[in-house]
């Protein structure tokens, strides 16, 4: 087989006196025909490489769909009168959403399809639903949905009585959509020109989109701009941030909906450099989540009226060892996610009292998360669990009583059983002493003598941490003998801030050594050999990817590339492309010359060596904003 060959066209993209030429800049022209016959050679090229492997490509296929249970349905929530839940149909890709009229839990009404995105999906390439929200009267539904893959998504209103679309389309929004308490009001955020969410706008159900007010316009590409309703459902939040900074205005939220303009909104702290904060509201009181002078973060009690930084109260104080990932706030419990020793937990404060318990769980290398809890009256906090070996366990805790209860465990069919499988936490030594965390689960007789092949995943960035949870799919990986392994790596956030701040900018070169050791410690402690280990990882864990394949090629049989960031030098030299400014935060910017020699130490497309790389599976969106195409077209090239 012959794979496809780019043309070279010599580009001049030097900086700092650092000669540079980069022969493969033309396939950033998307709509130029070489380009798209480049990349369809590409594909097809793939098509015939594993072409052999398509009868195991089948029977995989085969086991991984026989574990789901394709026909499913959600642990149903409730609103009010009624209970929403999901639910999906064999042979059908996408979810159904639909909802039952129950006063009485006991006694429900017939079933009422309030979407069904299968429909909506019938003759697409491609869809997405972005947006759900149902309006405080359950008249209407305002969902959004992208059919590109650009994360550019469309705003609809459908009438859930007449089923008639009442509004829309609205185009170029971002993820955030939210209700008024009127249920005609409608605050969305757009996206500019770089595909930043940058302003908010208020809509009037069936009224012209020229007469939207513009309630914020964020100048400063370096933030996104997002949007909130509280719990309560008494303020709007509107929330500007960097990767590192935070500003957050908020209002009444039925002042907002009044004609009223932005002089409606209140700062709760202007924006600090390096400084984050988040609210929630509760009763008379806001309550801040915050950095400032607090590296693993502290919460705040504030008036919500007038919450100015000399009134805020301290309530939970800083520690070194834990840190707290966020706060939801109920009319009498505030619910705390923190972190420690890289493992997630759920606090729960009584804003009465001000005791606090923690959830109890049930393994030692675990991962949680809340689920939907739209009642700010309710003393029960929904919650979900799993473990590399659990499928995810959907909970009920009772925050009055401290008792949790079991309402479902995803079935996991083909008789998959947890007790033949274990799961363990492994602590390698970085090159500067760090013990850096690892998790891996494997069958129970899989033999630990070097032998077995070895899946280690990584990503290492923005605080973003890897957790430990069940994937149906990866049984077929665990019962061929191959070991999967998580590198908890710094650049994450799974040991605190100082994890995150340790492997950013300046830092960088911690995450690709951290993912090294954990490779070599894995060999050193007979779990796998060396040339016998798989490395994965996706967008900025694609770095990691190019990274750690130049410098140690030895180490990988091959890499699973999805999206990778590998063109770093180049895209933070370049500011018109979505993401660039915004990104100086987390890289550095090249425009300095320190920033620069660094990036350059370490970006995959620059540093790209003559020696024997392992086999590559790199994976590629021709419509991705984040990671635009061309920078694993290049790489490959």
């Amino acid at each position: 087989m012959n794979p496809p060959i780019a043309k070279k066209a010599p580009k001049d993209v030097t900086v700092h006196e650092d000669p540079r030429i980069d022969d493969y800049f033309w396939l950033r022209e998307r709509h130029d025909p070489d380009v798209v016959a480049y990349l369809r050679a590409e594909n097809d090229y793939a098509d015939e490489f594993l072409e052999p492997l398509t009868g195991l490509r089948k029977v995989l296929y085969d086991e991984m769909v026989a574990r789901l249970k394709e026909t499913d349905q959600s642990v149903p929530f409730r609103r009010d009168d009624y209970l929403y839940y999901s639910r999906t149909e064999k042979d059908r890709q996408y979810d159904i959403f639909c909802r039952k009229r129950a006063i009485d839990a006991a006694l429900a009404e017939p079933e009422e399809v309030v979407l069904d995105e299968n429909i909506l999906a019938e003759g697409r390439p491609y869809f997405s639903v972005g947006a759900r929200e149902v309006s405080p009267d359950h008249r209407y539904l305002a969902y959004t949905v992208d059919t590109t893959g650009s994360e550019s998504f469309e705003l609809y209103v459908l009438d859930l009585a007449t089923r008639a679309i009442v509004d829309g389309p609205i185009s170029g929004l971002s993820y955030d959509v939210e209700w008024g308490n009127d249920s005609e009001t409608l605050f969305y955020t757009i996206l500019d020109e770089q595909m930043r969410p940058h302003a908010v706008r208020r809509h009037r159900l069936g009224k012209p989109l020229d007469g939207d007010i513009e309630l914020f316009r964020e100048p400063d590409p370096a933030f996104f701009v997002g949007l909130e309703v509280t719990r309560s459902r008494e303020y709007l939040f509107i929330v500007a941030e960097s990767n590192t900074t935070t500003e957050t205005r908020f209002a009444k939220l039925d002042d907002a909906v009044m004609e009223a303009g932005p002089s409606t909104f209140q700062t709760v702290k202007k924006r600090q450099t390096e400084v984050e904060y988040h609210v929630a509201h509760s009763g008379q009181s806001f309550f801040i989540l915050t950095n400032e002078d607090a590296f693993n973060f502290r919460i705040f009690e504030a008036p919500a009226r007038r919450p100015s930084r000399t009134q805020w109260r301290e309530i939970v104080p800083h520690r070194p060892n834990v840190k707290i990932d966020s706060i939801d706030a109920f009319e009498r419990y505030l619910v705390i996610k923190e972190r420690e020793n890289g493992l997630k937990r759920i606090r729960v404060m009584d804003l009465l009292t001000r005791e606090s318990r923690e959830v109890a769980m049930d393994e030692p290398v675990y991962t949680t998360w809340l689920e939907y809890n739209p009642d700010f009256h309710s003393t029960q906090l929904r919650f979900s669990y799993s473990s590399l070996t659990t499928p995810r366990s959907v909970f009920d805790y009772d925050m009055e009583e401290g008792s949790k209860k079991l309402l479902k465990r995803y079935e996991v069919l083909g008789g998959y059983d947890p007790e033949n499988y274990a799961s363990e936490r492994l602590y390698a030594s970085a090159v500067d002493g760090t013990k850096v965390p690892i998790s891996l689960v494997y069958r129970r007789d899989t033999p630990r003598d070097g032998s077995a092949p070895l899946v280690l995943y990584g990503y290492g960035a923005y605080g973003v941490s890897v957790e430990p949870h069940f994937v149906a799919n990866r049984v077929s990986l665990l019962d061929r003998g191959v070991i999967f392994a998580i590198a908890h790596i710094r650049g994450g956030g799974e040991l605190g801030r100082a994890w995150y701040e340790k492997g950013k900018r300046f830092y960088k070169r911690n995450t690709f050594t951290d993912f090294i050791a954990s490779a070599e410690h894995l060999v050193a402690k007979g779990y796998t050999r060396a040339g016998n280990i798989v490395c994965y990882g996706g967008s900025a864990g694609g770095m990691l990817m190019g990274t750690v394949l130049n410098m140690r090629p030895d180490l990988w049989r091959a890499a699973v590339a999805v999206v990778p960031f590998v063109d770093v030098l180049n895209t933070m030299l370049d500011t018109s492309l979505p993401l660039t400014v915004i990104e100086f935060e987390e890289w550095g910017n090249p425009a300095e010359k320190k920033a620069y020699e660094y990036i350059r130490s370490y970006s995959p497309y620059d540093n790209i060596a003559h020696q024997d790389y392992p086999s590559l599976l790199v994976l590629s969106g021709f419509n991705d904003r984040r990671v635009q195409y061309w920078e694993p077209a290049k790489w490959v090239a």
